[in-house]
């Protein structure tokens, strides 16, 4: 009798395309809005709007195009934005979330380049920068505002050291990608600018896994106000800086895979 001759079929590998949400943070942008997010709206994905307490026709100019709107009855702050965005986002299952100002200063044509790397799949956070490469379009950025993102991201660079793909070169570009449920277990509580001085360091005590883009250099209103007492520098420097020592102190525990044989976090 002869054995019969068994063929298995081939498996097929389905990969879900990762649902990806592009959120934008917006505070008395009526002058913008609607350019905003008609460029954005382009590319054919779904957008989540926080308008933050607006006091002008933002939330009513908002409302007429086909985006999710959320609205805060104050202006709770840029820290309070995110933690919203990340917490809608991952209500509404989306695996990836992009965030872009409202203000004009980033450009939609950039977006194109997150989706190539979130396609990759190899890391948590595609982050946009504006000093890692040279652009034709950059303008120079107000004097205050460039010492103090490179002073900061410095001081980022030494106490975190190892923790990213390579050395940060730009640490407040809000021009980002963020996979959701990475973002998840984070312990975010900063409400205003000083957010990404907390999120660096939960991002490296989580051990999540960090690249930066280039995206255009671009100031449209050099003496746009940060609010809080923050449009003075060396206030504005003095509250990053308690902000990142603070959340390093916090995490201490969970950033001893950074700590060379010394034990001591920093790295210089």
């Amino acid at each position: 009798m002869r054995a019969p001759n068994w063929q298995l079929a081939p498996t097929l590998l389905v990969v879900k395309a990762p649902r990806i949400l592009i959120a934008v943070p917006a505070f008395n942008e009526e002058r913008t809005v609607d350019r905003v997010l008609s460029r954005i709206l382009g590319y054919g994905l779904p957008m989540l709007v926080i308008d933050d307490g607006s006091t002008d026709s933002t939330a009513a100019r908002t409302a007429k195009h086909p985006v999710a709107l959320v609205r805060h009855a104050r202006n709770e702050g840029y820290g309070a934005v995110m933690r919203a965005v990340f917490a809608w986002a991952a209500h509404q299952d989306f695996d990836w979330v992009i965030t872009m100002d409202c203000d004009d200063q980033h450009e939609p044509r950039f977006i194109p380049d997150f989706l190539r790397e979130i396609a990759l799949n190899d890391v948590d956070v595609v982050s946009g920068s504006r000093y890692l490469t040279a652009l034709p379009s950059d303008v120079a950025a107000p004097a205050d505002r460039a010492k103090i993102n490179r002073t900061m991201t410095a001081e980022i660079n030494e106490v975190l050291c190892g923790a990213f793909e390579g050395p940060l070169t730009d640490s407040f570009c809000g021009f980002k990608a963020y996979r959701v449920h990475a973002c998840h277990a984070l312990q975010l509580n900063a409400s205003g600018y000083e957010f990404p001085m907390q999120f660096w360091v939960q991002a490296a005590a989580h051990r999540l896994q960090v690249r930066e883009i280039p995206v255009a250099r671009i100031y449209l209103d050099a003496k746009r106000s940060f609010g809080n007492g923050l449009d003075d520098p060396a206030r504005r420097l003095a509250v990053y800086r308690s902000t990142l020592a603070s959340e390093i102190d916090r995490c201490a525990a969970r950033l001893r895979h950074l700590r060379p044989q010394t034990g001591a976090v920093r790295c210089s």
